[in-house]
């Protein structure tokens, strides 16, 4: 039975209940309209209470995720009413035609209920697919949100361009063909998702950033991990749990820092420094070298190097009288030695990457010897805690050196010279 049929029957009933002429077409579109509403609401009851209870107890029984997925986002509801959109679509003619003046204006609607039926399923699919392909392990680090959106924005446009041209009663093409006129607009508009699209698919093919990934981007305070990936932003939560925002497009336009290179690697770099006070070094005499024979660690780097040393003086015939003569170790150098012998017996230090004690250039602050190190420890607490160890001994083990750390006086300092020099003025004075 088709829809010519069931009008006929229907009208048949209403003559026979005695309606003729305008009582007969009134009657017959409001018992139309109330009929078509009560077969909507039995479809969409069905669907509801049957169909969605029968795929929820199937979906129980299945290994698979994509059909709870399906059922969380609601696709089986959304497609239930493109069935009740075409349904009512292709009623409407033949409820309106007594109304010819109000025939075109239902027809439009119900086709625009249809597209929008079609644009609300779409919406769920997408939400449904992005869900299952963000549990995919090889895809979960991938900014899939940002090509979710650009579909959406696509559809959203193609559904907005199919109402306006349903609405005026016009071709989509003659609407499209005027969009030209708009194009700048448009663009200026949608300029940050635009963008973000593009630096989307830069970062993805050459896989800048990945969900999880710790970015430091100094331009906008982000230092942290990277928690959502959308199609205009980046989502870094901050280790102080702050959230900064990050444009897209910032990320291949400007200079931002991962770390995915540390945490994958085997080592994470302590890149420190002591500042040694310039005037406390100098030459190592005997008490001094007496003193530093009895450090394990640099034992037999002494007793090697002041046989070297000595050997060389002897055949220049250097005398050793005045230090500057010849070659002699220095109380820097040996504790540069010390240091470095001290992290190779570090257990936390990987030693198979780069690692030295070296100078830098001297400054007014004194002389910087850096410590350039990898540790084994790259979770942060962890690593921070090597490196304190490794400074907490470096800074007790330099006086044991005749060194100096540099430190800029401060006010009681200066108060105590201050003290000291008028002490000495009165005991001048006395004498």
């Amino acid at each position: 039975m088709n829809w010519i049929e069931i009008a006929e029957w229907l009208k048949d009933l209403l003559r026979y209940a005695g309606l003729h002429g305008v009582k007969l077409a009134y009657a017959f579109l409001f018992t139309g309209l109330i009929v078509l509403s009560l077969f909507s609401f039995l479809i969409w009851a069905l669907t509801r209470f049957v169909i969605i209870s029968f795929f929820k107890r199937l979906v129980k029984h299945t290994q698979t995720t994509w059909d709870d997925k399906l059922l969380q986002f609601k696709v089986f509801r959304s497609l239930a009413l493109i069935f009740i959109s075409v349904v009512i679509a292709g009623a409407t003619p033949h409820l309106f035609v007594d109304f010819p003046n109000w025939l075109p204006i239902a027809s439009a609607a119900s086709r625009i209920y249809i597209v929008l039926s079609v644009m609300f399923a779409i919406n769920a699919l997408l939400n449904a697919v992005v869900a299952v392909l963000e549990e995919t392990p090889a895809l979960r680090d991938k900014p899939i949100r940002s090509y979710k959106q650009v579909a959406k924005i696509v559809f959203y446009l193609i559904g907005f361009v199919l109402i306006l041209a349903i609405a005026i009663g016009q071709s989509p093409i003659y609407i499209l063909g005027g969009f030209g006129a708009v194009t700048a607009v448009l663009i200026l508009i949608f300029r940050d998702p635009i963008l973000g699209f593009v630096a989307s698919i830069q970062m993805s093919a050459v896989d800048l950033v990945r969900l999880g990934d710790w970015i430091t981007v100094d331009k906008y305070g982000a230092d942290g991990e990277v928690i959502e990936i959308n199609l205009t932003t980046i989502k870094v939560r901050n280790w102080d749990q702050t959230i900064t925002i990050v444009p897209s497009y910032a990320i291949v336009s400007e200079s931002f820092r991962n770390w995915r290179g540390m945490e994958e690697g085997d080592g994470r770099r302590i890149k420190r420094h002591l500042s040694i006070k310039i005037s406390s070094i100098r030459f190592c005499d005997d008490a001094l070298f007496d003193r530093l024979i009895a450090v394990d660690l640099i034992r037999d780097y002494l007793i090697a190097k002041r046989s070297e040393i000595e050997r060389y003086n002897q055949d220049l015939h250097v005398s050793k009288e005045i230090l500057l003569n010849g070659r002699r170790l220095t109380n820097i150098g040996i504790f540069r030695i010390y240091a470095q012998e001290y992290l190779a017996r570090n257990p936390n230090i990987n030693t198979e990457m780069t690692f030295m004690v070296r100078q830098l250039q001297p400054t007014e602050n004194g002389l910087p010897l850096e410590v350039y190190a990898f540790s084994k420890e790259k979770k942060l607490e962890d690593f921070e805690a090597v490196a304190a160890d490794i400074f907490d001994h470096l800074l007790a083990a330099v006086p044991f050196f005749d060194l100096e750390i540099f430190q800029s006086p401060s006010g009681s300092d200066l108060k105590s010279s201050d003290k000291f020099s008028d002490q000495d003025s009165k005991w001048q004075e006395n004498i």
